[in-house]
């Protein structure tokens, strides 16, 4: 889908809304409706038209990347759309400050409405351009990892093994990593969000790698868990705990299903195993332009998925002390599975 069909898509939203425009100020909105990449960017768009702006750095990017709107050019680039608005205009509640309403008011006669989210109802079915850069995202953090485990890891330190990811991507063609990456070796591995230190990787540890690649804007996700030499009998139980779980929740994600059945469906198979304590997160989320977008995969979710959304699905048990394993995917509501490095235990 190109942006002026998601402009087009969101102006069905706005008259839904009852609205005659919205001032898109958040830069991943106005990326999505224009292509813009650029710091300073926002959009006014109206039920028979749309005004982009930005500032005098990025003429030659917007002339590029925005080539079917003509900019305003501002430095001032909120102010000056918002002055040159009219009717019942929404906002970006969720994106705008106390002080930045108090900003556009003195300067615009529209009547200002808060109108959190509405973009994001189309961000969360991804289209096709989308769903490519997301599986070249993923590709590259495949083969990252392939590339990775060929070498040693036992005496290397987390941050040197998250340094070696996050630069095998950028080798392969990712704009950066996806997210700070999670390297962590031993006990750590039972902390879901461990930041990688300067403890080395021991002998038979659990090494728990989360990370993902940046492409085009998206944001890849994936977890593996390996035994850096030879697996105990209970990290070996643990995997497979782990492992039946989340092929549970990846077999659960259809078009239709709620989320938190999702969830569900995954959880019950660790609280069946007298586990359920040890999964202290929610099953998954969205991914996108952000790492973490709806829907949500929770118990208390009241999402619904939709086919083209893109989710992960990531069971973990943690046991504090010792050590704790969690696998990923990230997923398309159609059947496709767009990470496809293997899930089986790696010793390495």
């Amino acid at each position: 889908m190109t942006t002026a069909a998601r402009r087009v898509a969101l102006r069905a939203l706005l008259d839904a809304a009852g609205l005659d425009g919205l001032l898109v100020t958040d830069l991943l909105n106005v990326r999505y409706l224009t292509g813009f990449t650029g710091s300073n960017g926002a959009l006014l768009l109206t039920r028979d038209g749309a005004l982009f702006g930005t500032d005098s750095r990025y003429t030659a990017r917007a002339a590029v990347e925005v080539p079917d709107l003509e900019p305003l050019i501002e430095r001032g680039t909120v102010a000056a759309l918002a002055a040159r608005a009219t009717g019942r205009i929404g906002f970006e509640s969720d994106a705008v400050t106390v002080e930045g309403h108090a900003a556009l008011a003195a300067v615009t006669d529209a009547e200002l409405v808060r109108a959190p989210g509405l973009v994001a109802q189309l961000r969360v079915v991804k289209d096709e351009t989308e769903i490519a850069a997301l599986r070249r995202a993923c590709a590259i953090a495949d083969q990252a990892l392939t590339d990775l485990l060929h070498g040693p890891l036992e005496g290397r330190t987390e941050r040197e093994i998250a340094l070696d990811l996050e630069f095998r991507m950028r080798t392969l063609g990712a704009d950066g990593p996806g997210f700070d990456s999670i390297v962590a070796a031993g006990a750590h591995s039972a902390i879901p969000h461990h930041a990688p230190s300067d403890t080395p990787v021991a002998a038979n540890d659990l090494l728990k790698l989360d990370f993902g690649a940046l492409v085009d804007g998206y944001h890849s996700d994936m977890t593996r868990t390996v035994v850096v030499g030879r697996a105990a009998d209970w990290q070996r139980e643990l995997y497979a705990l782990v492992h039946a779980a989340q092929a549970a929740g990846c077999a659960a994600v259809e078009p239709g299903v709620a989320t938190k059945e999702v969830d569900a469906a995954s959880r019950d198979v660790i609280v069946a195993a007298g586990r359920g304590e040890f999964f202290v997160h929610g099953l998954g989320h969205g991914v996108g332009l952000q790492i973490h977008e709806a829907p949500a995969l929770s118990a208390s979710s009241a999402d619904v998925l939709e086919a083209g959304m893109c989710v992960t699905v990531e069971p973990g048990v943690y046991l504090p002390g010792r050590g704790g394993v969690r696998i990923e995917d990230t997923l398309v509501v159609d059947g496709e599975t767009l990470t496809g490095f293997p899930k089986e235990l790696l010793e390495v």
